[in-house]
């Protein structure tokens, strides 16, 4: 049952983000000490929310993303942001449906970004009762459950993984935008701020950057066929770039676009660093959380990219002020993702009436959620409306531009 992705490029001027991987091992609510204070912070806020909900039925909100393996920032900034958001709505007193109130309770799952680990971590999920499913956290696993979770008749609603394809289930929505709009949206600030010449450095291994790069050429090439002067390649496990990056530093491009995980972007910046080019770097959401990757926060400086999250916007304070008294960390777009697709949940059971999944389903086209991330609607295709922005690297910090 194929879905239309619909999102309109217009719509997408104030730009998207994405980014996108289960152990045996259930993770509920009770979140990673980082330290004994913000440990004791956690769990006295769980203890809270169980104390606001005691009595209530339970709602299980299955969820899987990576907590070991390279990519485990990402699946834990999703979990914890998921936590914070179940502790607010059962200490406001859970979530009422029909004649029915709901204590929110989380399963999840480490797929360690492995596509046999997120089938073995959401058939887990189904055994052992989840109501509604939030993930995966990364577009390979998504991929590997998307059909799994429509034939379980399960909604479904990925935080971050953006390739078009994971959507094709009725069942199934997104919160992030997909891979193309990422690609187009930055071939557009390409054009708009005037750059005479970029390259690109792309993993043609990983779905998430091969989608995102394919956008970008083929937009920026209708629009000026000039304008980019090298297209390079690695894959995944790569930590060797020089290759690419003296190509690159040959062509002049005077703009290195690299839509890649930080994990490589990291590796990227300082060799670029190391062979003395002297040009401008773009990259895609899977940037965020950059900053804790580098030993040296000038070698990103001035860099841009997408995300739908920042953390010092004033609307976010309240969420980042719990979140750093719960993990002492400042929580990323990730972080976010999580939070607002558990509210996207209450609002759908809210919405619906029920916890019967069609229900649920189709109430997702009906409601509107104003989240961290932005007020969000959703089509049918299971594609968001939202805003986003692009976010620089000033003086080692992140701002909105």
């Amino acid at each position: 049952m194929k879905k239309v992705v619909s999102v309109g490029l217009a719509a997408a001027m104030v730009v998207s983000m994405a980014a996108c991987g289960g152990g045996e091992t259930a993770e509920t609510t009770a979140a990673p000490e980082t330290s004994a204070a913000s440990g004791d912070t956690a769990d006295t806020q769980a203890e809270a929310a169980d104390d606001a909900a005691e009595g209530m039925e339970e709602f299980v909100i299955g969820s899987t993303g990576p907590l070991t393996g390279s990519a485990a920032s990402y699946g834990t900034s999703v979990k914890q942001g998921e936590e914070i958001a179940i502790q607010e709505i059962n200490e406001a007193g859970g979530v009422k449906v029909g004649d029915t109130t709901y204590k929110l309770v989380l399963n999840f799952q480490d797929d360690e970004a492995k596509e046999d680990k997120a089938v073995t971590a959401f058939n887990t999920l189904v055994d052992a009762g989840m109501g509604a499913y939030v993930g995966a956290v990364t577009t390979g696993s998504c991929l590997a459950q998307t059909d799994l979770s429509y034939e379980a008749n399960i909604l479904q609603i990925t935080p971050s993984a953006s390739a078009e394809a994971v959507t094709v289930n009725p069942n199934v929505f997104r919160l992030c935008f997909t891979d193309p709009l990422q690609g187009q949206m930055i071939a557009q600030y390409v054009i708009d701020n005037g750059y005479e010449s970029v390259a690109v450095l792309w993993n043609n291994a990983d779905e998430y950057s091969a989608g995102i790069h394919d956008a970008f050429v083929e937009s920026l090439e209708s629009q000026d066929a000039g304008l980019l002067v090298a297209d390079e390649s690695f894959a995944t496990g790569d930590v060797d770039f020089n290759t690419q990056l003296t190509q690159i530093k040959n062509s002049g491009a005077k703009l290195l676009f690299v839509p890649a995980y930080y994990g490589d972007v990291a590796y990227i910046v300082q060799q670029a660093k190391d062979a003395g080019m002297d040009c401008d770097f773009v990259g895609s959401d899977g940037w965020d959380g950059i900053l804790g990757q580098v030993t040296d926060a000038t070698l990103v400086e001035g860099a841009v990219f997408l995300s739908p999250f920042l953390a010092t916007e004033d609307s976010a304070a309240d969420f980042v002020s719990k979140y750093e008294a719960a993990y002492g960390a400042t929580p990323d777009q990730f972080a976010a993702d999580g939070y607002d697709c558990v509210y996207v949940v209450k609002a759908a059971m809210e919405q619906a009436g029920s916890v019967e999944t069609d229900a649920l389903i189709q109430a997702m086209t009906e409601i509107t959620v104003d989240g961290l991330t932005g007020q969000v609607t959703f089509d049918a295709s299971g594609e968001p409306t939202k805003s986003a922005k692009f976010v620089q690297i000033v003086n080692g910090e992140y701002t909105a531009m």
